[in-house]
């Protein structure tokens, strides 16, 4: 909303001294945002010149420049024409323009110019020929103003330009325009009126409401008035879209009659184009005092007006001429109620448009239903100045008094004269009283406010206010229909009371706490797999049944273990994952495309696990805490939703380089990073050969606890599974619920004291079937090796015909090592021989000779 400073001064009583900067500072205070500051950017000298000659020289450079001869009176100080290079062109010899002479000042995106007598094109220009983007008037900069075009429609101000008249005064130029954002509850604001309000709240100025004079002089409505017939038979929210319809009639209205320059130019500064009088009137009222208004020709209209909703197959073209197709929802103006004439609230139609043959006019005030006009104005994506406000809220008792002051200004510029038809159709429901206590304000905000300010500062903003002990009753002002609660008036105190009252206090955490367990769990994983070269991705938690095909999953299977959303941000995408990796190939897949070949990508999120049939969870009237018992069913209704660590790997783990060749990423490498968050994690896993899908059956293993809680997988993804998805060949991951992790970590850790005793190592080389997993023989291995058996490490395999078809040769070093002495060989060799024989036992391991 533009606010200019001149008009606003007119409501509410601004410092003389007081500039725009002080004024946007003092709205900022009780909320309104400053979006800008407008005009007052040029500094003088600015003055009226008249082209005496004008002689055009073509350039080399294909351009035609005007050396001209301005006579700018005695602003330069000899009274001699000024001599001015000019590149426009549509002004001639006789025409009066403005210049700015040198050490006058320009606004400009980079900053303000400083305007100097220069050499340029031969000539030295003393000072410049002005256009209407060089001023800041406008975006036309094809063109330099021409004062006898601009104001052929302004007697006065015509007969005040003559050479080395003042033109900053002239063109308004010493005039400043506050713009403030308006936020939608606070819809009032969108009015000259409105802001003034605010700005007395802000500085304790005196405010001057113009509808109070004006509602002195307003008539009451008579039996001659134009007939209006309210008909919404589909209220929206059992609101009726039209509860109040004032109408005046105006005849005798010279419609060629100039709107004066000072109400042409408080429209410009509000950022409103001047059209005709009566649509400059309306627009005025408008900006003014904030209720929209609406002008029909009376001739073109029948015996009455009918506010209806749309029936099906209707059509209006309006003002802007384009001819719409409209909703039952729509509410329209209807002639007789058959016809449609205007989009309520919104647009009128072209049908009842002043035209130049217009001599009688009926003027329109009505109070529209927010949320029925908001829906229509998107609907059509006819956003306008009517809807803007109509949607946040117009003062229903503003009608009369707007009608008052547009026929006022008819009379007095049009010509016109006001008629006997007054009309005043409908009735508006009172703003319903808000119940609280005195000591509300300061429990919510946290600031004590005592009794007195908090009634007086209801009453400032125009509540009517009833107390009795510590009980307090606001009935708010017609013009605040956004407050409906005790919230609201918490804030109305908190806001004018003033914001930078408010203290900032840091709060204090109580001693003894920090991150819970399972947040450290989770910050050592993330902070371990990004120190191995992974970068951590997150997954919108949605897909597709596609993606449990292109997975080879059973699809069935996943849609019972998971959700539907009920409200999907795709059609596509319906269903709560099941696993990480279903989203996570997305990720991978987008970075591959993007150029990138050696990836690995790591993600900690929730995946769903449901055990059960999905139940409903009950709800409740928003603003109302449930009781326990449906809390309880909420929380028993959500399904479980373990967190997982996934992992995926493509492209070379090590990179080549001057050191020798890369070497691609593989099912060890994540192994290696899940044994590497075990041992961070003081948990003990246990790796065994599997075969599920997404992962290739042969290059698969299941990791599990040591008590055979099964944590996930890792793998390389099946080639279907690579195809499907378009991934590169031989890509690895896995995935491991981090919960059963998090509360298998959940113990404490005894830390073991540094033997410094040399250790001693064994070699072994076991002969077993091809069947047996190598962790099987290592588990035996550190069951027979007792206590002082530091470390089993597998360093070779081996198959072929010196162990026989179906076996295979596994070589582990075994490395003892006692706290007490150094060990001897013979203690080494009978610990090793104790562990070779537990694997025999075990698992018919034979030692290769």
């Amino acid at each position: 909303m533009r606010v200019p400073v001149d008009w606003l001064r007119e409501y509410v009583a601004v410092p003389p001294d007081a500039s725009g900067l002080d004024i946007a500072a003092s709205l900022v205070s009780v909320g309104l945002e400053e979006e800008g500051l407008h005009g007052g950017g040029v500094r003088g000298p600015l003055v009226v010149g008249r082209v005496l000659t004008l002689e055009k020289e073509p350039q080399k450079n294909g351009r035609t420049i005007n050396w001209c001869s301005v006579d700018v009176g005695d602003a330069n100080g000899t009274g001699e024409p000024q001599g001015i290079v000019c590149g426009a062109h549509n002004f001639v010899e006789g025409d009066l323009v403005v210049v700015i002479l040198p050490g006058g000042v320009l606004p400009t995106p980079q900053g303000p110019l400083e305007v100097s007598a220069r050499k340029t094109y031969g000539h030295v220009s003393a000072g410049m020929i002005c256009s209407e983007r060089e001023l800041g008037l406008g975006d036309d900069h094809d063109g330099i103003i021409v004062l006898t075009r601009r104001f052929a429609d302004d007697p006065d101000a015509l007969a005040r330009c003559v050479p080395g008249a003042d033109a900053l005064t002239l063109l308004g130029l010493d005039r400043e325009t506050v713009e403030v954002n308006v936020t939608p509850d606070r819809g009032y604001c969108f009015s000259v009126r409105g802001v003034a309000r605010e700005y007395g709240h802000a500085t304790g100025a005196v405010f001057t409401d113009p509808v109070a004079d004006l509602a002195t002089r307003v008539p009451p409505p008579s039996a001659s008035g134009y007939p209006v017939e309210l008909d919404d038979d589909a209220p929206i929210r059992g609101r009726a879209g039209c509860d109040r319809f004032a109408a005046r009639v105006v005849r005798g209205l010279d419609v060629t009659a100039p709107t004066p320059g000072w109400m042409r130019t408080r429209l410009t500064e509000a950022g409103m184009r001047p059209i005709s009088l009566a649509v400059d009137v309306t627009n005025y009222v408008m900006l003014g005092l904030g209720q929209p208004l609406h002008a029909y020709d009376l001739a073109t209209l029948g015996e009455r007006i009918v506010v209806r909703r749309a029936r099906r197959g209707e059509r209006l073209t309006t003002l802007d001429d384009v001819d719409r197709a409209l909703d039952p929802e729509d509410l329209l103006i209807t002639d007789g109620g058959e016809t449609p004439i205007g989009l309520a609230g919104v647009m009128g139609g072209a049908s009842t448009e002043i035209s130049a043959t217009t001599t009688d006019v009926l003027l329109e005030a009505a109070h529209f239903d927010p949320v029925t006009v908001a829906r229509t104005a998107r609907r059509h994506r006819l956003p306008s100045e009517a809807s803007r406000r109509f949607e946040r809220g117009v003062d229903p008792q503003l009608a009369p008094a707007a009608l008052q002051l547009a026929v006022e200004l008819l009379v007095e510029y049009g010509g016109a004269t006001a008629g006997d038809e007054v009309t005043d159709a409908g009735s508006v429901l009172p703003p319903q009283p808000i119940t609280t206590d005195l000591a509300f304000p300061s429990r919510i905000v946290g600031v004590e406010y005592d009794g007195p300010t908090v009634v007086g500062v209801l009453e400032a903003i125009g509540c009517e206010v009833l107390v009795d002990g510590t009980s307090l009753v606001a009935t708010p002002p017609s013009w605040r229909p956004d407050l409906t609660t005790a919230e609201d008036l918490v804030e109305e105190v908190a806001r004018i009371h003033g914001y930078d009252r408010i203290p900032s206090v840091l709060p204090t955490p109580p001693g003894g706490s920090g991150l819970t367990h399972a947040q450290r769990v989770r910050r050592t994983v993330a902070d371990l797999l990004a120190a191995q070269g992974l970068f951590e991705v997150w997954g919108a938690p949605f897909v597709g049944e596609d993606r449990w095909a292109d997975l080879g999953l059973d699809v069935a299977a996943e849609r019972a273990r998971t959700v539907r959303i009920a409200n999907p941000l795709s059609d596509e995408q319906p269903w709560m994952r099941t696993s990480l990796v279903s989203t996570m190939v997305d990720a991978l897949r987008r970075n591959v495309s993007r150029g990138a070949k050696d990836v690995g990508l790591f993600e900690l999120g929730l995946v769903t696990s449901r055990a059960g049939p999905q139940r409903s969870a009950p709800t409740e009237d928003v603003g109302v805490r449930p009781d326990e018992a449906t809390l309880a069913a909420v929380r028993d209704a959500v399904p479980p939703q373990p967190r997982h660590v996934g992992l995926l790997l493509t492209g070379d783990r090590d990179r080549a380089g001057w050191w020798g060749a890369g070497r691609r990423a593989e099912v060890f490498d994540v192994l290696e990073l899940v044994e590497a968050l075990a041992e961070a994690l003081a948990v003990e896993v246990v790796v065994t050969a599997d075969a599920v899908l997404p992962w290739h059956p042969g290059r698969c293993a299941r990791v599990s606890l040591a008590d055979g809680t099964v944590l996930g997988h890792v793998g390389e993804l099946h080639p279907k599974v690579v195809a499907a998805l378009g991934l590169p060949a031989r890509t690895v991951g896995g995935e491991l619920d981090l919960d059963a992790l998090t509360r298998a970590a959940d113990r404490t850790v005894t830390a073991r004291t540094l033997a410094t005793y040399p250790m001693a190592q064994s070699d072994v080389a076991l002969v077993v079937d091809r069947s047996v997993p190598a962790a099987q023989v290592r588990a035996a291995l550190v069951a027979g090796g007792g206590d002082l058996l530091e470390e089993v490490r597998l360093f070779d395999v081996y198959e072929g015909d010196q162990v026989g078809e179906g076996h295979r040769s596994l070589a582990y070093r075994l490395t003892f090592r006692s706290p007490e002495r150094t060990m001897t060989t013979e203690e080494v060799s009978a610990l090793r021989d104790a562990a070779v024989a537990e694997a025999a036992r075990a698992l018919g391991a034979v030692q290769r000779a």
